[in-house]
C-alpha cells in the first residue's frame, strides 16, 4: 500500500508538472500569438503609412508637373516677349543715336557756312574740293523738262571734257544725283523744300544710316546696347579721321561708305551664330542690297569689297565659318557684280577687278579641295599651303587673261601709281605725279594716332585685338589639331569677332601706307573697340587667362561702358572750353587746329560769367584744371603769366590778330575763324 500511495503520489506530480508546463507554454504561444497579432497590426498601420506617404509623394510630384509644364509653356512666351522688348528698345536706341548724330551734324554745317543767310550760287560754292560737279549734274537732272531725256544727255556728255564724249554716269558715278533728283521730281518735293536743301538732307540721312549701322554692329557683337551707344560716341568723337562730310557733302564716299557699314553690320549678322533662320534671311538680303549699291556709288568699291572678301577667305581657310554661309556669300559678290556690270554699261574694271579673280580662285580651289579641312595637324597645314598656293596662282592667272582680252581696265593705271608712290620707278606721266603728290594718298602723320590716343579709342582698340587676336588663334590652333577650343577662348571661336579682327588689321596697315584710308579704318576701329570694352565674352576670356573668377565680367563691362564715355566728355570738355583760360594765342591756336576746328565761338556769358557762382565757374575750373591763378585770393596756384584769352581775341591786336579773323560779332557771340594761313602782323 504505501508503495502504491508512493508511485500515485509520483504520477499526481508527474502529471502536475505537465500541466505547468502546458500551462507555461500556452502562455507562451498565448504571448507569441499577441505579438504576432500586434505585430501584424503594426505592420498593416505601417502599409498603411507607407501607402499614405507614397500617395501624398505622387500628389506633390504630379503638382510639381503641373506647375513646371505651367512655367515651361509660359517662358517661351515670356522669352519671345522679352527678346522682342530688347529688339525694339535696341533698334529705338540705334536710330536716336543716328538721327542725334545726323542733327549734329546739320547745325555745324549751318554754323560753319551759315548756310542758311547765302544766296543760292555762295551755297554752291560751299561744296569744295571739286565736288560742286556733282551738284551740277544734280540741277541738270532736275532743270530738264524729261527725265529720261537729261538722264541720256548724261551718258553721252559731251560739254565736261574737251573734245570729248563721255559717259557721265558710268565715269564720275552719277546715280546717286540720279536717284536723288528722280525722287525730289516724283515726290513733289519743290512745294516743300529747296533743291539743295533736299540733297543736303539726303547726304545727312544717309551719315545717320552710318552711325546707326556702327551701332548695330557693336550691338550684334556685344549684345549690349551700351556697345552700340559708345561705338556712335567714338566715331563722333572722331568724325575729323572717320568721314569727309565735314568737308565736302557731295563727295562719292559721303555716299558710299555709309552702304558699305550698312553692308557690314549685316554681313556680321550673317556670320553670327546666334541668330536665327529669319533674321539670317534678312542680314542676306540686306548685304545683298547694300553691296549692290556700294558698287554703283563708287568707282573705288570693288577695292574694299576685295579687302573683305579677303578676310573672308582666310576665315574659310582656317574652318571659322560654315561652308554653306561662305557660299551664299560669294553669290552676294557675283550677282552684285554682275549687275553693277549691266548697270555702269559694261564697265570693263569690273571684270578685271581683284574681287571677281579672288572668287573665281577660291572658288575653284574649294571644289578641287573637298578634303582639306579633314586629317591630322600636319596634313592640314600642308593642305592650307597647297590651297593658299592654288587660290592666288589661279586668281593671277585669271586677272591676266580678262585683262588682256578686255582691255579698258584700271590695273596697269594702278600699277604705275604705286611704284611711283614707293619709289620704284618714275615717269612723266602727270595723273600718277598728281596723285602720288596728294595728302590722302601719302602717309599718315602721328597726329592721327595721337587724336586718337586722346579720344581713348585707340588704347582701348589695342586691348581689345590683343585679346580677341590670343583667343582666335587659340581657337584655330584647336581647330587644325582637332580637339574643341578652349572654354576661356570662346570669343575667339565667334567668325564675326574674327572678321573684324582681320579686317581692322589689314584697313589699319593699309592706313599706315595711304592716309586717305583711315576713313574707312577709323569707324570700325570705334565699333570693335566699342564692343570689346562692353562684351562679356572679352573678358571672361581675360579672366580665365588670369585664374580669376571673383570678378564678374558683366558688372565689369558695364562700369567700363559708363566710364569711357565720361573720360571722352570730360576731355573734350576740357579741350572746346580752353579759348576761356589763360592761354596764350599759339597755344589755343595748336589745340584748335589738333581737332581740325575751322570756327571758334566766344561765348559772352561764359567769358563774363558773374562772381556770383566764383569757384564753379567755367573759367575758374580750367583755372584749377591748368595750374593757373585764381581769379580771387582763397587759393594761389602757379601764374600762368599771360591775361585771359577770352578778353584779349576782342582787341584785334597780334599775335591774336594773326591767328583768329573776326567774322561775326552781336551781344551774345564773338565768331572768329581760324587762320589756314598765319598772318603776321605787328
Amino acid at each position: 500500500m504505501t508503495a502504491l500511495r508512493r508511485r500515485t503520489s509520483e504520477t499526481l506530480q508527474v502529471a502536475e508538472k505537465e500541466e505547468e508546463e502546458e500551462d507555461k507554454h500556452g502562455d507562451d504561444g498565448r504571448v507569441k500569438d499577441e505579438v504576432a497579432e500586434e505585430k501584424e497590426r503594426k505592420g498593416g498601420d505601417d502599409e498603411e503609412g507607407r501607402e499614405r506617404k507614397e500617395d501624398e509623394s505622387d500628389k506633390r510630384e504630379e503638382d510639381e508637373e503641373e506647375e513646371e509644364t505651367g512655367r515651361a509653356s509660359k517662358r517661351p512666351a515670356l522669352s519671345a516677349i522679352q527678346h522682342v522688348l530688347r529688339l525694339f528698345f535696341g533698334c529705338l536706341a540705334a536710330v536716336a543715336c543716328g538721327t542725334l548724330y545726323a542733327a549734329y551734324l546739320s547745325a555745324f554745317h549751318e554754323r560753319k557756312f551759315w548756310f542758311s543767310t547765302r544766296q543760292e550760287v555762295e551755297r554752291e560754292l560751299t561744296f569744295q574740293g571739286g565736288s560742286g560737279i556733282y551738284y551740277y549734274y544734280y540741277k541738270h537732272l532736275l532743270a530738264a523738262t524729261s527725265f529720261n531725256r537729261a538722264f541720256y544727255e548724261l551718258t553721252a556728255d559731251d560739254g565736261t571734257v574737251a573734245g570729248q564724249t563721255i559717259n557721265a554716269v558710268e565715269r564720275l558715278s552719277l546715280y546717286p544725283e540720279v536717284v536723288t533728283s528722280y525722287v525730289y521730281r516724283v515726290s513733289g518735293g519743290k512745294d516743300f523744300v529747296e533743291p539743295i536743301y533736299f540733297y543736303v538732307g539726303t547726304v545727312l540721312a544717309l551719315q545717320a544710316a552710318y552711325a546707326t549701322a556702327l551701332f548695330v554692329c557693336s550691338w550684334l557683337m556685344s549684345g549690349t546696347w551700351a556697345a552700340g551707344a559708345l561705338a556712335v560716341a567714338w566715331y563722333a568723337v572722331s568724325r575729323a579721321d572717320a568721314t569727309k562730310v565735314e568737308q565736302a557733302l557731295p563727295l562719292r564716299e559721303n555716299w558710299a561708305l555709309p552702304c558699305y557699314a550698312c553692308q557690314v553690320a549685316a554681313l556680321t549678322g550673317f556670320l553670327s551664330n546666334n541668330v536665327g533662320s529669319p533674321a539670317e534671311l534678312l542680314c542676306f538680303v540686306s548685304m545683298s542690297g547694300s553691296t549692290l549699291t556700294f558698287l554703283l556709288v563708287w568707282e573705288h568699291s570693288h577695292y574694299v569689297l576685295f579687302v573683305q572678301a579677303f578676310c573672308l577667305f582666310l576665315l574659310d581657310s582656317l574652318d571659322l565659318v560654315p561652308p554653306r554661309k561662305m557660299s551664299d556669300i560669294h553669290k552676294v559678290y557675283l550677282s552684285s557684280l554682275l549687275l553693277a556690270f549691266f548697270f555702269h554699261f559694261h564697265k570693263a574694271a569690273l571684270l578685271g577687278s581683284p574681287l571677281l579673280s579672288l572668287l573665281i580662285g577660291s572658288g575653284l580651289a574649294r571644289y578641287l579641295q573637298q578634303t582639306m579641312k579633314k586629317g591630322p595637324l600636319v596634313a592640314r597645314l600642308l593642305k592650307l599651303f597647297l590651297h593658299f598656293h592654288l587660290v592666288f596662282s589661279t586668281s593671277a592667272s585669271f586677272n591676266y587673261f580678262v585683262k588682256k582680252i578686255v582691255p579698258g581696265g584700271e590695273g596697269e593705271f594702278v600699277l604705275k601709281f604705286l611704284e611711283v608712290k614707293f619709289g620704284l620707278s618714275t615717269t612723266n606721266d602727270f595723273t600718277s605725279n598728281f596723285l602720288a603728290c596728294q595728302a590722302g594718298l601719302g602717309s599718315p602723320g602721328p597726329d592721327l594716332f595721337l587724336r586718337l590716343t586722346r579720344a581713348s579709342v585707340l588704347p582701348f582698340y589695342l586691348l581689345v585685338l590683343a585679346v580677341c587676336a590670343a583667343s582666335a588663334l587659340q581657337a584655330v590652333r584647336a581647330r587644325l589639331s582637332g580637339r574643341r577650343p578652349p572654354r576661356d577662348g570662346r570669343v575667339g571661336e565667334r567668325p564675326e569677332v574674327v572678321y573684324h579682327v582681320l579686317h581692322t588689321l589689314i584697313l589699319g596697315g593699309l592706313t599706315l601706307l595711304f592716309d586717305g584710308m583711315k576713313y574707312l579704318w577709323t569707324p570700325y576701329v570705334c565699333a570693335f573697340a566699342a564692343f570689346g570694352v562692353c562684351s562679356p565674352d572679352l573678358w571672361m576670356s581675360v579672366f580665365g587667362w588670369l585664374r580669376v573668377k571673383s570678378v564678374q565680367p558683366v558688372v565689369l563691362s558695364l562700369i567700363l561702358s559708363v566710364a569711357v564715355p565720361t573720360i571722352i566728355g570730360f576731355s573734350l570738355w576740357r579741350e572746346t572750353y580752353q579759348v576761356y583760360s589763360m592761354r596764350s594765342a599759339e597755344e589755343v591756336y595748336k589745340i584748335l587746329t589738333a581737332r581740325k576746328a575751322n570756327y571758334v565761338i566766344v561765348e559772352e556769358s561764359l567769358c563774363n560769367q558773374p562772381a556770383s557762382d566764383r569757384g564753379c565757374r567755367v573759367k575758374d575750373l580750367l583755372d584749377v584744371s591748368n595750374g593757373h591763378v585764381l581769379d580771387d585770393d582763397a587759393e594761389t596756384l602757379a601764374f600762368s603769366g599771360r591775361r585771359r584769352f577770352c578778353h584779349e581775341i576782342k582787341t584785334d591786336r597780334s599775335p591774336y590778330a594773326n591767328y583768329f579773323t573776326r567774322v561775326f560779332w552781336n551781344r551774345s557771340y564773338h565768331v572768329y575763324r581760324v587762320n589756314a594761313v598765319i598772318s603776321f602782323q605787328y
